[in-house]
């Protein structure tokens, strides 16, 4: 099965406008999807192509580019002898597949793309780590994308429903409910989105086998498991500290604030001796941070604050496997009894944690707000997520609240409007029910998030 992937779009656009003059790197975690998606593509759009895969360690290909970088000649004619692919110049493309495994190949990017022959893709994760760049130049020629999970209107086309993707974008765009059984259908199929999340193979897996949790929930473990395993190969200087933040994080979500304790972590620790952590999670976009905001303005990592984090899992589903690895599998029973309502978990962690994947995916930075009233000796504002338009000349913030319940109050977010309207745009809150408009305040269904 072939899933449709929006980054397939990104990567036609760079070839159409930089014919030869930038490599393209997409980045993203392991699993994601990246190899398929640049060999697809390959396939599609040129008349022959080269996979390199850097993580077999082909010492005989690895010889070739030590050797022949200065004879690029030579280079060519012995990769096209070993992968028997015959290359056509300006009609060929040489995908570098993980590449973080051999450096030296990200190195000659300058080279190669100097050269003009070929096109050049280069998949990677992991590839700002200090250990896979400390012995290369990076090359100015690479562009980059990043890679995501599969978001909701994805694992819709995925599952054939088209017209209905389609139905829902023109009901955000006008504003409108949609019609109450298409809601109800929209919310079953973002619930199973939900617990099974955006990774191709569970994705597969799930609709391949009728819709069979189980298989998708083993799929999900082994992507679990590899990470682990990537962890635990990293610097020993952090490498306890990020299993330590990595194991907790559905302990952190399960919380209120959903923020990191570091006391709770270890006692008497603070946010500095987990920078290296932090970096290496977000850096394998296994995780998705979202920083503490207390000054929403013009620029909103100007006034960000490291010391208050949230960390998501970058995929939804896999939190939810993650949560309950107390179990060696979960039965497909089980899933069902929680698309039923008949089973009682933390919903809240789970749907805060796919809205944040969704903007994430969407292009957004993540911060989060909270104003302590020292009278009340509390928190009497907490804002689950703002995020910004990005423009220069009409820049404006987009407060958002993430309720799990049809029943809730607005008090947080009402104060908010009014203490920074002449800098908001729109402030939604994400709830199960249909679309509507309260005071200004824009209600939207989960399934609606793409679109902000």
């Amino acid at each position: 099965m072939i899933l449709k992937r929006k980054a397939y779009q990104k990567l036609l656009d760079w070839k159409n406008e930089c014919n030869g003059s930038r490599a393209l790197m997409v980045e993203g975690a392991r699993r994601i999807g990246k190899s398929t998606l640049c060999e697809e593509f390959a396939k599609n759009e040129y008349e022959s192509y080269i996979l390199i895969d850097f993580a077999k360690k082909d010492k005989e290909v690895e010889a070739y580019f030590n050797n022949y970088l200065n004879d690029l000649d030579t280079l060519f004619m012995l990769i096209q002898a070993h992968y028997k692919v015959n290359l056509i110049e300006r009609k060929s493309i040489i995908i570098f597949d993980e590449v973080q495994m051999f450096p030296q190949a990200r190195a000659a990017i300058k080279y190669l793309v100097a050269d003009g022959r070929y096109d050049y893709l280069e998949t990677g994760s992991l590839i700002s780590i200090r250990e896979n760049v400390k012995d290369i130049v990076i090359p100015s020629e690479e562009r980059h994308i990043n890679m995501y999970p599969l978001d909701f209107e994805e694992f819709a086309l995925a599952c054939g429903e088209e017209v209905l993707i389609k139905y829902i974008k023109t009901c955000f765009e006008k504003k409108e409910p949609l019609e109450r059984g298409m809601h109800d259908k929209t919310m079953l199929l973002f619930q199973q989105y939900m617990l099974v999340g955006g990774m191709p193979m569970p994705v597969v897996s799930f609709i391949e086998n009728k819709k069979n949790f189980t298989l998708a929930d083993k799929e999900k473990r082994d992507i679990l498991r590899l990470y682990r395993e990537d962890i635990i190969k990293i610097d020993s200087r952090y490498r306890s500290k990020v299993l330590s933040i990595y194991d907790q994080i559905p302990g952190f979500l399960s919380q209120h604030e959903k923020r990191v304790i570091f006391n709770k972590v270890q006692e008497g620790s603070y946010i500095d001796q987990y920078e290296e952590t932090f970096f290496w999670l977000a850096d394998s976009m296994i995780a998705n941070e979202c920083f503490l905001c207390n000054d929403p303005n013009v620029g909103l990592s100007l006034n960000e604050t490291r010391s208050y984090v949230k960390c998501y899992l970058a995929d939804t589903g896999l939190l939810f496997s993650h949560t309950f690895d107390e179990n060696e599998l979960l039965e497909d029973d089980i899933y069902k009894q929680i698309l039923a309502g008949k089973l009682e978990i933390n919903e809240g962690m789970f749907y805060e944690n796919v809205i944040a994947q969704m903007l994430v995916s969407n292009g957004h930075k993540l911060y989060f707000y909270t104003h302590y009233n020292k009278e009340k000796k509390r928190n009497d504002i907490e804002i689950d997520f703002i995020i910004s338009n990005n423009s220069k000349l009409k820049y404006k913030i987009y407060p958002i609240e993430v309720k799990s319940g049809k029943k809730y109050t607005t008090v947080s977010l009402d104060n908010f409007v009014e203490k920074y309207k002449k800098r908001i745009g729109d402030a939604y809150i994400i709830h199960p029910k249909n679309l509507s408009i309260k005071d200004g305040i824009i209600c939207i269904p989960p399934y609606m998030t793409t679109y902000i």
